[in-house]
């Protein structure tokens, strides 16, 4: 699902991401809700990045990826912790790019989440790819998400991976 969100773009940059886990709903632009064999996921556009809500049975869990004020948690390179029952794997990384290239990677990420069922896009108006973009499947008794995030001025792409899944026993 392809939408225009209704906000301003802010200059922002890359560099002023923060990561959270825990947060509370924040008023978002466009919402995607998901039943995902069992789990139920929304998908969360907000003006400032992006959050996921993930509810089952064993419990809920939220990621926040934005530009948060006050916040002290930058973009962490990559996280691996258990949150309740779940095993929560997250790796995030910015790829610098020139105008051309830029543009064409933009182009080929909003055609695949906007014609993926399980894929949300917000662009801005006025500003050629600028844009966040999330897509999210379950795959082996885990719930996966990706999300992009568009920084044209900068020729900065932030793509993040996300898995929260069952915690496995170790094998003996």
């Amino acid at each position: 699902m392809l939408t225009t969100l209704k906000t301003v773009y802010t200059d922002t940059c890359a560099g002023d991401l923060a990561w959270a886990l825990g947060r509370e709903p924040l008023p978002a632009l466009a919402t995607l809700d998901l039943e995902l064999t069992g789990a139920v996921v929304q998908l969360r556009l907000l003006g400032a990045s992006h959050q996921v809500l993930l509810e089952e049975k064993q419990g809920s869990c939220s990621e926040t990826v934005a530009c948060i004020p006050g916040s002290s948690t930058p973009l962490p390179l990559g996280v691996s912790k258990r949150v309740g029952e779940w095993e929560y794997e997250f790796a995030a990384c910015v790829e610098t790019l020139s105008r051309c290239q830029f543009a064409g990677r933009a182009q080929e990420l909003l055609a695949l989440v906007t014609e993926h069922p399980h894929g949300l896009a917000g662009v801005f108006p006025g500003i050629p790819h600028a844009f966040t973009a999330m897509l999210a499947q379950r795959h082996e008794g885990s719930v996966m998400w990706r999300t992009w995030h568009a920084y044209p001025q900068d020729g900065q792409l932030v793509a993040t991976r996300t898995r929260v899944g069952v915690r496995m026993p170790a094998a003996l």
